[in-house]
């Protein structure tokens, strides 16, 4: 049975994408390898600092948190007193954990896999370093790994092209779904009631809910908002829903679980207003409850919903423009509906564990299944 690693700042119960993302291929190699998880306390200082489930060991490392940026030095420990056959898995989409594992294997002499979740932009009193941070330690680290996994075809490109990634390499993994998300397509809502419209995830700037909120300020149709997740701005935008005089604007607080799945089962359309995805996990499982997925036309969103949902220019004009669509046309909502649902079927956590495993066999040998 092979060792492996699953290297991740966050873990549920915090909440994110990535976090899920982590959870679903440790909980699918589990059923065939010993895994581990090594990651912080950050938003799971509730959580048992150690526990298991099945073939899955969990770790956190407390840890602090500055400029986005989770602190933990216990991870350099975990990662030296661990076999050196262990199958290295790190996720990456923060700065310092990618250089401590890099450095790890190094004096090791392992290799590590690099799973680029997403290529973040600047923000915060420490956003001007990140060019060169990205520059001169980041693309090192990059070039370092043995392999780097990535969500799609365009990220595969961005990464031979900005970072100088060997093409052989770069490996393409999209995201998964999980099978409880999967449901029919329902029948159209009752005439003259508001479209019940959901946004899931953190609320941060790069998701751009205040863009959502400036939108629904614009929107003529009737339509509810529910907002379910949180993060560092969700006052801000409690306060800017209240200033634009949003009555049906709901925040709803994380949901994880059977409550997540029921938050999709109540919706009649899915809405992602972000700046910058990776492959979003929310828009796969919305797709997967086949709800219509409305979305602003940037990279991730683009490359997983151009054939599938309604994309809209960046913008609150433009996003309210294509809600308004939707509420107002139920033949399109059905047919958008219809298309989620078939796409969800590509994409689930069972092809995704067995794709992951295929790159093991390739970077580290034949891995016993």
């Amino acid at each position: 049975m092979t060792t492996v690693l699953q290297i991740t700042p966050y873990y549920p119960p915090h909440l994110g994408g990535l976090e899920r993302v982590v959870e679903n291929l440790a909980d699918g190699l589990g059923a065939r390898h010993d895994v581990r998880v090594l990651t912080t306390t950050i938003g799971s200082e509730d959580a048992a600092r150690r526990t298991r489930a099945g073939g899955v060991r969990v770790l956190r490392h407390r840890s602090v948190e500055v400029a986005h940026t989770p602190l933990a030095p216990g991870l350099a420990v975990s990662l030296l007193r661990s076999p050196r056959h262990s199958v290295l898995h790190l996720h990456s989409a923060h700065a310092l954990l990618p250089e401590l594992v890099a450095a790890v294997a190094r004096l090791r002499g392992q290799r590590f896999l690099l799973h680029f979740h997403l290529d973040v932009d600047a923000s915060g009193r420490f956003g001007r370093l990140l060019p060169a941070y990205k520059r001169h330690v980041f693309g090192r680290v990059l070039r370092a790994a043995a392999g780097v996994l990535v969500l799609t075809e365009a990220q595969a490109e961005f990464v031979r092209r900005t970072y100088r990634v060997r093409p052989e390499r770069v490996f393409v993994v999209p995201n998964g779904v999980g099978s409880a998300y999967f449901m029919p397509v329902r029948a159209s809502r009752p005439a003259g009631e508001p479209l019940k419209l959901l946004y899931v995830g953190r609320l941060s700037a790069q998701k751009r809910v205040d863009r959502l909120l400036d939108a629904m300020a614009l929107i003529r149709e009737p339509v509810r908002l529910r907002i379910v997740g949180d993060g560092e701005d969700r006052a801000e935008l409690e306060a800017r829903a209240a200033l634009l005089g949003l009555r049906d604007v709901e925040f709803d607080g994380p949901r994880l679980g059977d409550a997540l799945i029921r938050a999709y089962r109540e919706a009649d359309a899915f809405v992602l207003p972000s700046d910058k995805e990776g492959m979003p996990l929310v828009a796969l499982e919305a797709m997967a409850a086949a709800l219509p997925v409305i979305a602003t036309d940037v990279p991730g969103n683009t490359e997983l919903l151009g054939d599938v949902g309604l994309l809209s220019a960046p913008s609150p004009e433009a996003l309210a423009e294509a809600v308004d669509t939707v509420a107002g046309d139920e033949r399109l909502r059905t047919t958008l509906a219809r298309r989620s649902s078939q796409a969800a079927l590509g994409h689930t956590w069972d092809a995704v564990v067995r794709r992951v495993e295929d790159i093991y066999d390739t970077v580290y040998g034949e891995v016993a299944r």
